[in-house]
């Protein structure tokens, strides 16, 4: 098989992969894993016919991009937030680990001191590629998910450098440990220096203009690859470092571009953690795989269930974190790309020192990987709920602009058991949703405030209803990167607009419910005794009679359904959905309106229709 086979091979497998798992709705690389093995020692099909220098140095441009990316991700006042948290992980935290796990090494899993050392520094990570989709799914509250974030992203480089610098020692040196000491020093402020001073460099340049638009990102990919280059030129392993100090400057810059940016290396993230989760174990070989003992399973479990949580333990003694956090933090620990990519550098250079243990690093870091992502994965969101660190279940709405209608279909979803919030930047207009117990926020919704707010308010979907359409089309775009664009809507625009004189799809969000509706027209209906009913479609009265006695012959508005399950979605021309049996489906329509045979109103604890 030729090389650019095997790299659409890769591609195909790896994407392929991450639709599976995202399906499945379990971790991306319990998936990635077992592909590469099947595909590599198992099949043979992907064979990578490079030397194991020039393989480590193109896995290590890959890791860099993906650092860098994470970086950008950080943000300095998560930091104001829970600073001391961080610091305790990111500091005494990665050498206790590292020692630690060094120990568990030697004495559990047999490993000779200097490959118990490599193995330690190696370990160390906590792999944010696969932190990140797990904090999403998890709902996890935003000060609990930035020490989880900063502790992945912040000592994936460390211990990258840490694992150098300890190889340099037994296999070039006998610097001991000052030489270690010396070496992490150079590499936090040359490298950080480095990567911090040319972030910043290409920051102002495209604060000023002096980079073309449609050249940004791509500039920016080749910067991060040149400051990578730089940093190893200056010590081996330092560009890491310098990546993901680079990152951070730049994600913090207040940069115009700064999400466009972002979306661009998420995705090139994505493709790289899917590549080199194929090809990296497809490099394994049937013997490596056998030279895993009991041994090494027991030392798996030991970093586990003692050396984590006695790491936790130890950096955070008499620190201000919350007991829950050190409990969570002292199981979650899922390693990644960075433990893998390193390991498959490492290994094979420790054997050629003259370690012979070192063949069996790799497979031991695969075997880790495996077992705590699937391990952490399945038992992040149960744990974070039982200590009180999530935001509750995220499925409900945020209405934006305090109205009339927007009370009415707040209180509406609020009976059928949904979470809503209304925002207003004017604070005598969220009286009445106060004064009826519905959840305000009051202030400008895009603001850093807003953000750390209603990250812990539990909603999925916004609806920007405010009697300004531009201001609403400017709300469901930027919330749509939060919350994604099928869940962003905002009203239809004032009649009279013209469809030529109208904001383009691309620029606006989905119009909600009939398409035509704006705000005026719907607190005129509420005006006139029009009311929300909520009805509960069956078998004898499905979504044909439902749509066409009451959407069609009553001219009513349809609003959005709740399903048995409590998923909530809005109804939408450019989103649609079928009212299937079951489903409680709410629609604005006259007062006099009765159901037909077969079908249920829902009424609250009064015997009130809801929206009554």
């Amino acid at each position: 098989m030729t090389l650019a086979t095997s790299l659409v091979l890769v591609l195909v497998a790896g994407l392929a992969s991450q639709l599976l798992a995202a399906r499945l709705k379990i971790p991306a690389i319990v998936v990635l894993i077992a592909v590469g093995l099947t595909l590599g020692p198992i099949a043979g099909l992907v064979e990578v016919d490079l030397a194991p220098d020039e393989l480590s140095e193109l896995i290590g441009l890959g890791v860099a991009v993906i650092l860098f990316e994470g970086g950008m991700s950080l943000r300095f006042g998560e930091f104001r937030r829970v600073g001391k948290g961080i610091g305790r992980l990111t500091i005494p935290g990665p050498p206790v680990a590292m020692l630690l796990t060094a120990a568990a090494a030697h004495w559990v899993g047999g490993f000779d001191w200097p490959v118990s050392l490599v193995a330690g520094a190696i370990l160390v990570v906590t792999g944010p590629t696969v932190i990140a989709p797990l904090l999403r799914q998890a709902g996890l509250r935003r000060d609990s998910a930035a020490l989880l974030k900063w502790e992945g992203i912040v000592n994936d480089p460390t211990a990258v450098t840490l694992a150098f610098l300890t190889f340099e020692v037994f296999a070039l040196s006998e610097g001991g440990v000052g030489e270690i000491l010396r070496g992490l020093a150079f590499a936090v402020l040359v490298g950080g220096g480095l990567g911090a001073g040319l972030g910043l460099l290409v920051g102002v340049s495209f604060r000023r203009g002096w980079v073309p638009a449609h050249l940004k990102s791509p500039l920016l990919l080749v910067a991060v690859l040149l400051v990578a280059a730089l940093g190893n030129r200056l010590q081996d392993e330092t560009g890491l470092l310098a990546v993901t100090a680079m990152g951070l400057v730049l994600g913090n810059m207040r940069l115009a571009e700064r999400e466009e940016l972002l979306h661009f290396k998420e995705g090139l993230t994505v493709v790289l953690v899917s590549s080199l989760f194929i090809i990296i174990p497809a490099t394994l070989t049937a013997e490596d795989l056998r030279a895993l003992d009991w041994r090494i399973v027991a030392f798996v479990l030991v970093l586990m269930f003692v050396v984590r949580p006695l790491t936790i333990a130890l950096v955070t003694l008499r620190s201000n974190v919350p007991k829950p956090d050190r409990v969570l933090l002292g199981w979650i620990a899922p390693r990644g790309i960075v433990a893998a990519a390193t390991a498959g550098t490492f290994g094979p250079s420790m054997v050629e020192a003259g370690y012979p243990d070192g063949a069996q690093l790799v497979p031991t870091v695969f075997l880790v990987i495996i077992v705590t992502v699937i391990a952490h994965g399945f038992t992040l969101a149960p744990l974070a709920r039982r200590l009180g660190l999530t935001t509750g279940a995220h499925n409900g709405l945020l209405i934006v602009g305090a109205s009339r209608f927007g009370l009415a279909l707040a209180e509406s979803l609020q009976r059928l058991g949904v979470q809503v919030m209304i925002a207003d930047g004017r604070y005598q207009s969220l009286q009445p949703a106060r004064m009826a117990s519905v959840r305000t926020y009051f202030g400008e919704v895009l603001s850093e405030h807003a953000d750390d707010t209603l990250a812990q308010a539990g909603v999925s979907h916004v609806l920007a209803a405010t009697d300004n359409d531009y201001y609403n089309a400017l709300v469901a775009r930027s919330l749509g990167t939060e919350y994604g664009f099928h869940r962003s809507f905002q009203l239809s625009p004032v009649e009279g607009t013209g469809e030529k004189r109208a904001l383009t799809f691309e620029r606006r969000a989905s119009y909600a419910f009939d398409g035509r509706s704006d705000l005026a027209s719907l607190d005129a209906h509420l005006a006139d005794g029009w009311r929300i009913h909520a009805t509960k479609l069956t078998k004898q009265y499905g979504p044909r009679e439902f749509i066409t006695r009451v959407i069609v012959d009553e001219r009513a508005v349809p609003l959005g359904a709740v399903d048995q399950s409590g998923g909530f979605r809005l109804y939408s021309p450019d989103q649609r959905f079928v009212p299937m049996p079951g489903l409680t489906f709410l629609y604005l329509g006259p007062p006099t309106h009765a159901p037909a045979t077969g079908a249920v109103p829902v009424v609250d604890d009064a015997g009130v229709e809801a929206g009554a």
